[in-house]
């Protein structure tokens, strides 16, 4: 059969749109059902009240329930599974933390590839931890503060809340930067390693803002140094670990993940809406009440800060030789 040039050009091009025409229009009337929005901790903490607030926005702005699933376990790593294992349509998202660039190290073997399964969407917020000693300690600078542990070598107690969090790693971070010997204590959660560190049974802790501010506030706590880059708005006069250590930063964050598949125009247009709430007036009110901060990425600058903490994170649990318990 032979077909005019004209015909034969117009039905090549038909056949090379005709994947792409499918993809547009789901894309176009996406979402047509509920959302799932897994998160790896229990309702009631502050990783819960971030996916809330902006599952909330989203359902407002999708015209589409978000519902929020709390999948707890295995640091995480449950969460992350449901959503490497769902349909790659946009109906299941996850909240990413900086746990899940942890945990690709800090795991000996774990179901899926954290880079490779998971497609980044956007960033939601991000908060620094803040080193805080109990009162007692004699030291009022990081550099005083590191004196007094290079003094007393394996005296020096440092809680966490738990082996392989954020606040476990940041400080092992600091004991090898600095050279320091101090010993870890882990706790089961944040809380009572607060508790103890009021109390004078361990010395330093690298502490949430959220959950520290009000023990600072109250003179219970001594804040050193905050973990961003420059100095932190709501602790104006706290210096930077990098003023001590330059370069140093190591913020703890929020962002929004995808299973892998999931279509570049669902991805955009989940970004977009996304942005559109972290500018929003009466949601930076709300994340500034949580001690937290908008944090606008798109999805390649997200996928770049999980390249980044991998990398960083990997580094400190090799050399400290960290394991899951």
């Amino acid at each position: 059969m032979n077909l005019p040039r004209r015909h034969f050009l117009k039905f090549i091009g038909a056949t090379v749109a005709a994947p792409v025409l499918p993809r547009l229009a789901i894309a176009l009337d996406y979402p047509t059902k509920p959302l799932r929005l897994v998160v790896g901790f229990a309702a009631g903490g502050l990783t819960d009240t971030i996916a809330r607030i902006i599952g909330q926005w989203l359902s407002d702005r999708l015209g589409q329930q978000v519902i929020v699933e709390n999948k707890t376990g295995g640091g995480t790593n449950i969460a992350t599974q449901s959503v490497v294992t769902s349909p790659p349509d946009g109906y299941t998202l996850l909240l990413v933390t900086s746990s899940n660039p942890v945990n690709t190290t800090f795991y000996d073997r774990l179901p899926f590839n954290f880079q490779q399964d998971i497609v980044p969407v956007a960033g939601v917020a991000s908060f620094p931890l803040v080193m805080v000693v109990n009162p007692l300690v004699p030291a009022r600078t990081v550099s005083e503060f590191i004196d007094y542990a290079k003094a007393n070598p394996g005296k020096v107690t440092m809680a966490s809340f738990g082996t392989g969090t954020s606040s476990h790693l940041l400080g092992e971070l600091i004991k090898s930067t600095a050279g320091v010997n101090m010993v870890h204590v882990p706790y089961r959660g944040e809380a009572p390693a607060l508790i103890d560190l009021i109390a004078g049974q361990v010395q330093v802790m690298f502490a949430t803002v959220s959950s520290s501010m009000e023990h600072i506030k109250a003179g219970k706590l001594r804040a050193l140094a905050v973990s961003t880059a420059t100095r932190w708005n709501g602790l104006p006069e706290t210096p930077t670990l990098g003023e001590t250590f330059p370069g140093l930063e190591a913020n703890s964050w929020y962002g929004i993940g995808a299973a892998k598949g999931t279509s570049q125009e669902i991805i955009a247009k989940l970004s977009r809406e996304i942005d559109a709430g972290l500018t929003n007036s009466a949601i930076k009110a709300r994340l500034a009440e949580l001690n937290t901060t908008p944090m606008i990425l798109t999805s390649d600058e997200l996928g770049a800060l999980i390249a980044t903490d991998t990398q960083k994170w990997g580094k400190v649990i090799r050399a400290a030789n960290i394991k899951a318990d």
